[in-house]
């Protein structure tokens, strides 16, 4: 099998690594040191890959579903074969503790070969004497996928399987904060592509890369995770054009916890459901809201919880949450600290955050802050969490569905019918009773309101990257 070595980093533009006329470095948040330079791809590099992709893309649509199946686990071959080197290189580009890691890149190698074996289905709505009609689905053609920095293995795996599968080729545009695993995974990928290359390709860039993809003509689908502000930008670029898209966005996911729970046993879930992945999670739990009888219980037990964590480099098996990814994303989780402090806030635990060697955040616990208050409003993405007081089932509905997003939301309790009849209310894609973040390749991740548009997963998110098309034959013709 073959092995992949994390010396150097280009793109890779059918099938052969391309260095650029600049470079950038690459910081690791934990020390905030730089630990390899990528290249910084030009609009004349973007144009060939899109070239490539679309001639590779002829021959690949080709290709039976069995056989792009076979491709696909393939490649889930190689990722298993190479995972310490990636759950390595994730943890230094992307500062996770190792534990964590080792979860992301064993799960990619579950996605790959699981999408494997989903197939596009071909339905036939009438076929008598006279006329068959079948709808079927076809490829797109060239696609994008923009990955982001907090999941950089698994969601680009998210993007390339599905792609692939549907008779498409994808030019992946990793992020410039966490690309080494982004361009490694392209490259070691190769192996199973000797005779299409070009289906698969992987450009770095800055921040002019994503422009250029998503108003590039021969483009044809893109598909993006992060922000709803960046969405939003993705979204009008694409329009140009009408480009299929795949948002999937910002979330203020809320957790309603019933009075009937053990607060001690239940807090344990809760704090990891906030904070996994030092809660740069677009699915974290971002509004905790915990019944007034069981608020200060709940509460005090989070903040043992809280205290239990070790913050610290993701290397070192002591840690439990790793850094900030990035300065810029530090800086932001910094002003929800202060907006706190200036806001005369009351911090359970944590709050104020040290100079550090890396881009370190004290886990932190905001008590029963005002519903209107910046940190319950808005997305911190970053270890801060506020816990708010309910009493009447109807009120808290409404507040928790009191934001423009709606992406994913939590209900906690014994009384199952009030957990299934609470959770019915929600207006999220993805609603959890009495258990979080339970993903399935097969099972449709899809974005409510401002959090995005279209799927993700199963048959849904496989057919986001088809077109739908109608045959009818008419079977006596006249003539």
């Amino acid at each position: 099998m073959a092995a992949i070595s994390v010396e150097s980093f280009n793109n890779i533009i059918n099938g052969k690594q391309v260095a650029s006329p600049t470079t950038r470095n690459v910081i690791n948040p934990a020390t905030k040191k730089a630990i390899a330079t990528v290249p910084v791809a030009t609009q004349e590099q973007l144009d060939d890959a899109v070239n490539y992709a679309a001639q590779a893309q002829k021959n690949w649509a080709k290709v039976s579903q069995d056989d792009r199946g076979a491709t696909v686990n393939k490649f889930a071959d190689l990722l298993e074969a190479n995972s310490e080197t990636f759950q390595k290189l994730l943890t230094t580009e992307q500062g996770k503790p190792g534990p964590m890691a080792a979860w992301e890149v064993g799960g990619a190698v579950v996605w790959l070969r699981e999408i494997a074996k989903q197939r596009l289905p071909t339905e036939t709505l009438s076929d008598d004497a006279d006329r068959k009609v079948i709808t079927r689905h076809t490829p797109i053609g060239v696609c994008a996928g923009i990955v982001p920095w907090n999941f950089p293995v698994l969601l680009e795996v998210w993007k390339v399987a599905p792609a692939l599968m549907a008779g498409n080729a994808i030019i992946i545009k990793p992020s410039p904060f966490t690309p080494l695993c982004g361009i490694k995974l392209v490259e070691l990928f190769q192996h199973a592509l000797q005779a299409h290359p070009g289906v698969l390709q992987v450009l770095s860039g800055d921040d002019r890369l994503g422009p250029w993809i998503t108003s590039h003509p021969g483009i044809g689908k893109i598909a993006f995770t992060g922000s709803t502000a960046t969405g939003k930008l993705v979204m009008k670029s694409a329009s140009a054009t009408l480009k299929r898209l795949t948002l999937e966005l910002g979330g203020n996911d809320p957790a309603i916890v019933l009075k009937d729970v053990n607060p001690k046993v239940v807090a344990k879930e809760l704090f990891w459901a906030a904070f996994q992945n030092n809660a740069q999670f677009c699915n974290a739990t971002k509004r905790l809201f915990v019944h007034e009888d069981v608020y200060d219980a709940v509460l005090a037990a989070m903040v043992d919880e809280a205290k239990a964590a070790v913050v610290g480099d993701g290397a070192d098996p002591k840690t439990t949450l790793g850094p900030i990814q990035n300065e810029m994303q530090y800086n932001k989780v910094k002003g929800y600290f202060a907006d706190c402090v200036s806001s005369g806030l009351k911090f359970a635990v944590g709050g104020k955050i040290e100079d550090a060697a890396g881009y370190f955040v004290p886990v932190t616990l905001v008590d029963n802050p005002p519903d209107d208050s910046k940190i319950v409003k808005e997305e911190p993405f970053g270890p801060i969490l506020p816990l708010l007081k309910w009493k009447d089932e109807a009120e808290v509905i409404r507040r928790a569905n009191e934001t423009p997003y709606g992406l994913g939301a939590s209900v906690w309790g014994k009384d199952l019918e009030a957990v299934e009849r609470i959770g019915a209310q929600l207006e999220a894609g993805t609603v959890w009773l009495n258990e979080i973040h339970q993903y399935s390749p097969h099972q449709v991740f899809g974005p409510h309101k401002e959090s995005g548009i279209g799927a993700e997963n199963g048959l849904a998110g496989l057919l986001g990257y088809t077109n739908t098309q109608t045959i009818t034959l008419k079977k006596t013709p006249a003539f």
